[in-house]
């Protein structure tokens, strides 16, 4: 499969790497967009959309995928959750890959996050830590988001339940919270580390990048399984095989 692809946000770190995936797979930039560059009027000479950029340009990118009737892969993470949940919505229109990472390894983390958070009750304290680079302009990042996700659904909390690191004198930890802590400096990738611990013993989940090109790698296979897709929004669960089918 050769597929014809637009790539916003060409010449940030991720847009780069997709770049260089995009060539090892076979597959050609056929438009490269940044920020200040002007969208094309029609994606005639494109098959799908890949979207490494900032927020804000997520709605006109995925307005002009709906109004072409192209398949869209986004991997810009940081929106607030209500901006989310509307261009959820729009995303839904068309094929849509949507997720805060596209490793690999990253999607089996949420894989066994989902089985320990069944299993561990709230007698195991659960806590997300995750550090990034010093140039991360969103914390926590869509990963770390995505992992407190999985275990607030399973152990049926709200998001109230998480604590954006602590301060002060904040009395006995519950056990009805979830802990969310972001980390920042250097040129680190992405470590993610999903902690359980009882009384006696401690389990960690532990994923750590070292290289951007996993991520990019893994929106390009996105990219080549969301062009045979009807509508609808799906992530790196669903392209990987790894959806719980309860």
């Amino acid at each position: 499969m050769s597929l014809q692809i637009l790539l916003n946000g060409a010449r940030g770190r991720m847009g780069l790497a997709v770049d260089l995936a995009a060539k090892e797979a076979g597959f050609r930039i056929a438009v490269a967009v940044d920020m200040g560059d002007p969208l094309p009027a029609d994606l005639a000479g494109c098959d799908v959309v890949v979207d490494f950029s900032t927020p804000a340009a997520t709605a006109a990118l995925l307005q002009l995928a709906v109004r072409n009737h192209k398949p869209i892969v986004i991997g810009t993470t940081g929106h607030v959750p209500e901006e989310k949940q509307r261009l959820l919505a729009l995303a839904a229109q068309v094929p849509c890959v949507w997720a805060g990472n596209f490793s690999l390894g990253v999607n089996l983390l949420f894989h066994l996050t989902q089985c320990a958070a069944r299993i561990l009750d709230e007698n195991y304290d659960a806590e997300v830590v995750e550090m990034h680079h010093r140039f991360k302009k969103d914390a926590p990042s869509g990963t770390a988001v995505r992992l407190g996700e999985i275990i607030l659904k399973e152990r049926k909390l709200s998001a109230d339940a998480l604590r954006h690191g602590r301060n002060g004198i904040t009395g006995e930890r519950s056990s009805r919270e979830v802990g969310m802590h972001s980390l920042r400096g250097g040129d680190v990738v992405g470590d993610h580390t999903v902690i359980f611990a009882g009384l006696g013993e401690r389990i960690e989940l532990t994923h750590r990048a070292s290289d951007r090109g996993i991520l990019a790698r893994g929106a390009m296979r996105a990219a080549a399984w969301v062009v045979s897709r009807p509508p609808g929004v799906y992530d790196m669960q669903d392209v990987l095989g790894l959806r719980d089918p309860a």
